[in-house]
């Protein structure tokens, strides 16, 4: 359109040249030579004017510093404000939002979306809701939301005593004796870790022995006694229900969990325990470890096409786009709770929107909202130019014809 605008302004200008020219050698058609002459002088008069005005709007005419061109670069501040100004207060008001989204069927138009059998592909609603599942958890930083996960749970840990809870969990499974295969796995394990460690136990016997000892031997015999001795005193204990030990560390327990409970002391210990566990920071990487193979899991079920937690949104979709259609109270109450809430955001953020479009407008360079608002009305202003040409030439043979007439 640029082009074309141009190109009729030089049209008119060689059209100019050529009847000039053509008025010298036939006199004779001076006449209606006149009335040319004049529309192609007023069509350039009219082009060139409005080409000027123009082009003023977004830069200096052929790059002289004009007085007052280049309006929008050198005033797109003003701008900026005035477009956010203009955009609070008619569009981003409590009573414009309100007034719109008046009778307006949130719920309804949801639930109908969700339950009719042809919009709604179970596999493509399926698929879009769990692609949006992970993809907020990919775009979410793991590091800084796992912080923020440890962070909330901490605080909940922080609030609850745990003591007298160990204490009742403890005295439950003593009194349903479930204690005892924790007893008896404990036993076994202390099997298992003498068993790998016999050769530093028979090392820190020898040391501990004697010069004479040492020198006939003795220590030997002396360590093999030793981890005998325990191999059939933890052998013993595994077997016999009854075993005096095990009596002793099921009476320890008891006495435990009543501390637990009952105990200031105890209690204090364990809370200190607990508030040092938290802040160490060793618990901190193991969660972020485990926070982070719980987010790759949940991703990877949300990609994967087969797995039920696929199975699972295409069911509780299902069954939500009924109730929304179906439901004229639920219908009611999300209808009510979502008009009051796009009031409320409205009178509570509306001017931080504003001004994020402010801003924006404002941290562009002067070139580039010259060429983005040129780019968007550049078309119709081109029009204006060739309006001018054209309107400009008729203009002209008006005033050509009252001047022959005076």
């Amino acid at each position: 359109m640029r082009l074309f605008a141009t190109g009729l302004l030089l049209v008119m200008a060689v059209a100019f040249v050529v009847l000039r020219r053509l008025s010298g050698l036939h006199p004779d058609w001076n006449p209606a030579l006149g009335y040319a002459i004049a529309f192609v002088e007023a069509a350039m008069v009219g082009g060139l004017a409005d080409w000027f005005a123009v082009t003023a709007l977004f830069r200096r005419p052929l790059g002289l510093p004009i007085p007052h061109t280049a309006i929008i670069p050198e005033n797109k501040d003003r701008i900026a404000d005035s477009m956010a100004t203009f955009l609070r207060e008619n569009f981003l008001t409590p009573q414009v939002v309100a007034r719109r989204v008046h009778g307006f069927n949130f719920a309804g138009a949801a639930g109908t979306f969700m339950g009719d059998p042809v919009r709604n592909d179970p596999s493509r609603l399926r698929g879009g809701a769990a692609n949006l599942i992970a993809d907020v958890l990919e775009s979410l930083d793991p590091e800084r939301l796992g912080n923020q996960v440890r962070a909330g749970l901490a605080r909940q840990l922080e609030r609850v005593e745990v003591a007298p809870l160990l204490g009742q969990m403890l005295s439950a499974m003593i009194a349903d004796r479930r204690h005892l295969p924790l007893i008896d796995s404990a036993i076994r394990w202390a099997g298992e870790a003498l068993e790998a460690n016999e050769e530093l136990v028979r090392a820190m016997i020898r040391e501990r022995a004697n010069g004479l000892l040492r020198f006939t031997g003795l220590d030997s015999r002396i360590a093999s006694s030793v981890l005998d001795g325990l191999y059939k005193l933890l052998a013993e204990m595994i077997v016999e229900p009854d075993h005096p030990l095990k009596i002793k560390l099921g009476l320890m327990l008891e006495d435990f969990a009543a501390k637990l409970v009952h105990d200031p002391e105890t209690r204090e210990r364990v809370e200190t325990a607990k508030r040092e566990l938290i802040a160490n920071p060793a618990v901190g990487q193991w969660w972020q470890g485990v926070w982070e193979r719980l987010r790759r899991k949940l991703i990877d079920a949300a990609r994967s096409p087969d797995t039920a937690l696929s199975g699972q949104l295409t069911t509780m979709f299902a069954e939500l786009g009924g109730a929304l259609r179906d439901d004229p109270r639920l219908q009611n109450q999300i209808n009510r709770f979502a008009r009051r809430t796009l009031v409320g955001v409205t009178a509570r953020y509306g001017d931080e929107i504003v001004r994020l479009v402010s801003e924006t407008v404002k941290r562009w360079d002067a070139s580039t909202v010259s060429n983005r608002i040129e780019g968007a009305v550049g078309r119709d202003l081109q029009f204006i130019r060739i309006n001018g040409t054209l309107v400009g030439g008729l203009f002209g043979i008006c005033i050509h014809a009252v001047d022959q007439l005076l």
